[in-house]
C-alpha cells in the first residue's frame, strides 16, 4: 500500500508577499495525484504546518494556516501538524504509517528545498520506499550560502538531486497516472 502526502498546501502559500517560484503547474499537479488516490482508495495525509511563531501567517487562528480549498481533507483523510519542517518530527506520522501496513510514501507539496526534503530524507532514512513528484514540488527564490541569488528552479532541482537515488526515487505526475 502506498500513501500520498502532500505536505503544506495552506492559504499562506498563496501569499503575494513571497519570493518568486517555480512549477506554476504544481497544485494542478498535486490535485491530480490527490484525485487518483481518492478513486483508488489509497491512504492520503495531508501535512500541514503550524508556526510556533504568533507573528506567522501559519500561526494557529490564522487563515494561512488553513488548507486551500482543493487540498481541503476529507473525514478519513489523516491530518498531521507538525512544527517543524520535517512532517515525521513529533507527529506521530511513522506509528500511523507502521500501523497500516505502509512502507511506501508518495512525496508533493511545498516547499522542495525545506518540508519537502526533510520529509523525504527522514522516510528514506526510516526505511520507508520514498517517492518525490518532482513537478507536484516548488519552491521560491533563495540565497546560497556564499550570498549568491538563486532561481527557485536551481533550488528545486539541488534540492530533488539531494535527495535522488540516495533518500528517494524523483519522478514526475505522469509516472504515476501516465501521460
Amino acid at each position: 500500500m502506498t500513501a500520498l502526502l502532500i505536505i503544506d498546501m495552506q492559504k499562506g502559500m498563496l501569499s503575494p508577499t513571497l519570493p518568486p517560484r517555480n512549477n506554476p503547474q504544481a497544485e494542478a499537479n498535486i490535485a491530480r495525484l490527490l484525485a487518483a488516490w481518492r478513486e483508488a482508495g489509497k491512504p492520503v495525509v495531508l501535512v500541514r504546518h503550524i508556526s510556533r511563531s504568533a507573528t506567522s501567517v501559519f500561526a494557529p487562528g490564522q487563515a494561512g494556516a488553513e488548507f486551500q480549498e482543493r487540498f481541503a481533507p476529507l473525514a478519513l483523510e489523516h491530518i498531521v501538524e507538525k512544527n517543524v519542517p520535517d512532517a515525521f518530527v513529533n507527529t506521530g506520522l511513522e506509528r500511523w504509517l507502521h500501523v497500516r501496513g505502509i512502507r511506501d510514501v508518495v512525496i508533493a507539496g511545498v516547499s522542495t528545498n525545506n518540508s519537502v526534503e526533510a520529509t523525504a530524507r527522514t522516510a528514506g532514512n526510516l526505511g520507508f520506499s520514498t517517492v518525490v513528484v518532482a513537478d507536484a514540488c516548488f519552491t521560491f527564490d533563495k540565497a546560497d550560502f556564499g550570498g549568491t541569488p538563486r532561481s527557485a528552479d536551481e533550488v528545486h532541482l539541488m534540492a530533488l538531486a539531494n535527495l535522488h537515488g540516495e533518500y528517494a526515487d524523483v519522478r514526475t505526475t505522469a509516472d504515476f497516472l501516465g501521460g
